[in-house]
């Protein structure tokens, strides 16, 4: 009985194994179809965004340079910039909710080509080919490097098959690798926090650790709150698990410390510095979060993990040299008024007081392209001389200026 019976169920259990494997290849277009629509939402999103970060410093650049009374607030230029804002803010937000974590994080580099290319198509200087290309030519390799890292990001990304619902997000929260994550990250940093609040190191690097932990966590959050939305969106409520409202939370926390560490950094270094040094550090904690939490990278072939991490050095090496050939800022400089300090009157007619030119330079007495200027044309500065006092009942002032002949 037993010998006759298996060659019959051995045939019965043929179509359900072939209809098993019929299944997986739609099930892989389908996860490959949720990447490509989130990677295009988060190019669009971080896109966006670059533009309406420079089309709101555009408006404040042309109210600092026009007589203008109004406020920032009330042009059409900063609230158009505002609404694009937004729009790129969202577009990244779905993004999360279609495409794995490690794949949307490192996209962010489109933000920075942009803003590198928009820089150089309105600059206000006037160069010859030569020149340009000379002054340009680590931003032009940067940008296709970090175009070239994109490509292989979104090429050889992990895919997701999880939906993320309240049962499958409490399920990795308890997982023991993302417990372990979470033990190291903390001790992390509180370490960091420990030496840069009283050791007092104001390192940049170490700046950037804090914000780049922090994000990490942020990260994590908005893909849960973001999965669980478009899921109830779908026909399936999420929204009344109390993990939702302890992820919204914990994104909400986590985002606000960022931006003050962000703030904290951006007042003791360069801009571009930060820009580059952040994206590679949050970058790769916000991947090891990513890899650890929702397991991205689980099932993956080394091939694949091996371009991934190319695509990601790619990139990295991309924003490096785009942000390294970006100008440092010029401090502003206020105007002085020369009739306000004894002994000056006699180097300008009637004590006008003296201001800087508003077109394009904040420097007292610069130039427009006062770069690509020689030495001589520099503004010159009046020599001072500290004075001996005399007795101690003389008051005389602390410093005087010393009037150029003619044949000086």
């Amino acid at each position: 009985m037993e010998g006759g019976n298996s060659p019959s169920l051995q045939l019965q259990q043929l179509p359900l194994a072939t209809a098993a494997v019929s299944v997986q290849p739609h099930t892989d277009s389908f996860s490959y179809k949720e990447n490509l629509i989130g990677a295009l939402l988060a190019i669009f999103g971080h896109l966006i965004s670059s533009i309406a970060l420079n089309l709101q410093k555009y408006s404040h650049i042309r109210l600092a340079g026009s007589k203008d009374p109004r406020a920032y607030f009330k042009t059409k230029t900063w609230w158009s910039g505002l609404f694009l804002l937004v729009l790129g803010e969202l577009g990244v937000f779905s993004s999360y909710a279609f495409a794995p974590l490690s794949l949307i994080v490192p996209l962010s580099a489109v933000s920075v080509v942009a803003s590198a290319i928009i820089g150089i198509i309105f600059i206000k200087e006037k160069w010859k080919p030569k020149e340009f290309l000379r002054r340009y030519v680590l931003s032009f390799v940067g940008c296709g490097l970090a175009i070239v890292g994109t490509y292989l990001l979104v090429t050889f990304g992990p895919n997701s098959h999880d939906k993320m619902t309240a049962e499958n997000i409490t399920r990795h929260l308890v997982s023991w690798p993302f417990l372990l994550y979470m033990l190291v990250e903390i001790i992390a940093f509180c370490l960091l926090l420990y030496f840069y609040k009283e050791r007092n190191a104001n390192y940049i690097v170490i700046i950037l650790l804090l914000v780049a932990l922090l994000g990490s966590m942020t990260v994590v959050t908005v893909k849960a709150v973001a999965g669980m939305i478009l899921v109830s969106i779908q026909g399936t409520l999420q929204l009344d698990s109390p993990i939702f409202y302890i992820m919204l939370v914990c994104m909400i926390a986590t985002a606000v410390y960022q931006a003050t560490f962000l703030a904290q950094a951006s007042q003791l270094y360069d801009s571009a510095q930060i820009s580059s040094i952040g994206y590679i550090l949050s970058t790769t904690a916000a991947i090891s979060a990513g890899a650890t939490f929702y397991l991205d990278f689980m099932g993956e072939d080394i091939l694949h993990i091996c371009m991934f991490a190319l695509g990601c050095l790619t990139a990295f090496l991309g924003v490096f040299l785009i942000t390294r050939n970006r100008k440092k800022p010029v401090p502003f400089e206020p105007y002085i008024s020369m009739d306000a300090m004894p002994g000056m009157q006699n180097m300008h007619d009637k004590g006008i007081a003296v201001q800087p030119d508003l077109k394009a330079s904040f420097s007292y007495g610069a130039l427009e392209n006062n770069d690509s200027m020689p030495e001589i044309y520099t503004p010159a500065t009046l020599p001072i001389v500290q004075e001996q006092h005399g007795s101690k009942g003389v008051s005389a002032p602390p410093y005087r200026v010393l009037e150029h002949s003619k044949k000086e």
